[in-house]
């Protein structure tokens, strides 16, 4: 039994870890667009929705497959670090890493360019009727979803002390809103509007009016105002006040990039993800070392099948440690990694026992670099101060820090009656990240704090590149068609969420809603990419429903075993177009009670 069924439907299908993201994504599709100018939609109304999780200023990977050129691409959404971040930058402020929140960390912020990117070149309809939905919930108001609310309240003296922007915008007469209560976000609100106003009256041309929306953004009047904002010191996740490394220089030679996909075949599948300036290779390099193990006669989330797919998660990731990085700027040997005779290699470290080693490969006999983990004394001080030292968007009571897992950001997935399929992650710019700018209505990214100051690392800092992300949909092609597209809020556990979910859906033939039901877990190997890189060797989190009998097992193979809450893992969304009957699919999870799909 599941908690909703997979929905079918002819026309269209939407997921997406909001349910006005996905209404905004069906309404757009019901007027006339197309998957891609739905996956805009929904994905501008998560920037309003989720303010705690993401906004305009953040990061987005799109992975898309267009019909017309049978192609999978992907728009690159993550802004480069500015022109002025050298580690001799930080070190000069007596910083041995990048904090996790204030100035210091921003990047150029790329979601919203991203997105106009998408409607510029695959979408149909204008700025003004995707944007509509967005303008609309700024405007005149969304119900404050429970987490959302809890973080405002967590953060509320931060924000009434150090943050005034963000005060104003979050709290309501200078208190915390109630969960379920209506927020109003004015100034986003006119933010969009005056980006459509110049959109407007650049001329009649659709595409025209995009670019101009663009400028209007990265070379107009939001980048003057960021120009203006990074000028000033602001407390940040040190205890002290720092003015930013990012101008307005920096926004303005600044575009989103359509990059081509890195993909595998697995099971007769074609499997794509965005290349190693993110995670995503980490996927491949599962399925990789996976299929040469029989998985569906282990049993589904028996010892067997958990234990194997832990260990092979571990060997994965540690190579993300030690190889990943902006291809731009190092040498990613991404051929080798996802080898078959690489994977065979690497395969025969899984044994009976769970591993507590960080052992990354030597692609090419090339000599892997791992870095120290971080070992911080966290701050003292009120308990803001203990959120924003930690780089995760997640706001966590100190009740709960122990049990619930860390780690989330926005999900959406689209389909249309066309063929054309999207898969998107946004994140950053969260509440807690930064201070709202003056005028703008949202705060900045920090994805800055993913890279290393250390030299000589693919993923040491350096101006212009791009740190590694986290974030990481997959799309699934199989005879020249999109199947299937997915993804997860959760940090680095997103590659572990999402791959739990497809092998339930390939290996084991369950529908899309009870594959995002099964059972959820991951790994704690490798240390975190968000600051301040937290890990524990051993440790596996899992859903404590339906585990007992396979969690001891674990624990007796030397996993150590911590249970967590039923359904507390995650957020898959996914969408599907079958290859007999033409149907569409849809599922979302039911976890965090959020999720919605949608197909009709």
């Amino acid at each position: 039994m599941t908690t909703r069924p997979e929905l079918r439907g002819t026309f269209g299908a939407v997921s997406s870890t909001h349910w006005l993201a996905s209404a905004a994504g069906m309404a757009t599709l019901e007027a006339g667009g197309n998957a891609f100018d739905a996956a805009a939609a929904a994905g501008f109304v998560l920037q309003v929705v989720e303010p705690h999780l993401n906004g305009p200023a953040g990061d987005v990977p799109i992975l898309f497959f267009d019909a017309a050129s049978g192609r999978v691409q992907v728009i690159c959404g993550q802004g480069p670090m500015p022109r002025a971040a050298t580690p001799a930058a930080f070190r000069a402020l007596d910083l041995h890493r990048i904090p996790g929140s204030g100035l210091l960390p921003a990047t150029v912020p790329g979601a919203f360019g991203a997105w106009l990117k998408l409607l510029e070149h695959h979408g149909t309809l204008r700025l003004a009727q995707v944007l509509r939905y967005a303008v609309g919930y700024a405007a005149d108001g969304y119900p404050v979803l429970p987490k959302a609310a809890e973080a405002i309240s967590i953060l509320a003296e931060l924000f009434r002390d150090h943050w005034p922007e963000s005060g104003r915008t979050y709290l309501v007469d200078g208190a915390p809103p109630v969960a379920g209560s209506r927020l109003r976000n004015p100034a986003l609100a006119d933010t969009y509007r005056r980006v459509l106003k110049e959109a407007g009256a650049a001329g009649p041309g659709r595409e025209q009016q995009i670019r101009a929306a663009h400028q209007a953004f990265y070379g107009g009047f939001v980048a003057e105002a960021i120009d203006a904002h990074l000028r000033t010191d602001v407390l940040d996740a040190t205890g002290r006040r720092h003015r930013g490394l990012l101008d307005g220089d920096d926004l303005a030679h600044w575009e989103p990039r359509t990059e081509d996909t890195v993909s595998r075949a697995y099971r007769g599948l074609e499997v794509h993800k965005p290349g190693p300036w993110s995670q995503g290779p980490v996927f491949l390099q599962q399925l990789a070392l996976l299929e040469g193990f029989d998985l569906a006669a282990m049993g589904l989330d028996g010892a067997d099948h958990l234990h194997t797919v832990i260990e092979c998660a571990k060997l994965a990731y540690a190579d993300r440690e030690a190889w990943y990085g902006d291809p731009d700027f190092t040498d990613v040997p991404l051929d080798t990694l996802l080898s078959d005779a690489y994977a065979a290699d690497r395969r025969r470290l899984v044994g009976d026992r769970a591993s507590d080693r960080l052992r990354p490969g030597a692609p090419d006999g090339r000599a892997p670099r791992l870095l120290p983990p971080d070992r911080p004394e966290p701050p003292d001080g009120p308990p803001w101060q203990r959120q924003v030292y930690e780089g995760l968007p997640t706001v966590v009571p100190p009740s709960v820090a122990a049990t619930e897992a860390r780690g989330d950001t926005c999900c959406l997935t689209v389909t249309d009656r066309h063929g054309n399929m999207v898969a998107a992650t946004p994140s950053g710019g969260w509440l807690k990240s930064s201070p709202v700018i003056p005028g703008l209505g949202f705060p900045l990214g920090t994805r800055g704090q993913m890279a290393w100051l250390e030299e000589g690392h693919p993923n040491s800092l350096a101006p212009g590149k791009r740190p590694r992300t986290t974030l990481s949909p997959t799309l699934v092609v199989r005879e020249g068609r999109a199947r299937l597209a997915f993804g997860t809020p959760g940090g680095d556990q997103q590659d572990q969420w999402t791959l739990g979910f497809f092998l339930a859906h390939a290996d084991f033939g369950l529908d899309l809603q009870q594959a995002v039901e099964t059972l959820a877990f991951h790994s704690e190997h490798v240390p975190s990419s968000f600051t301040p890189r937290t890990h524990r060797p051993l440790a596996v989190r899992i859903e404590g429903r339906r585990a007992a009998e396979a969690a001891a097992e674990l624990a007796r193979r030397g996993h150590v075993v911590v249970s967590v809450p039923d359904w507390s893992l995650g957020k898959v969304c996914a969408v599907g177009a079958g290859p007999d009957d033409g149907l569409l699919r849809a599922a979302a999870s039911p976890r965090g009670g959020q999720a919605y799909a949608i197909a009709r």
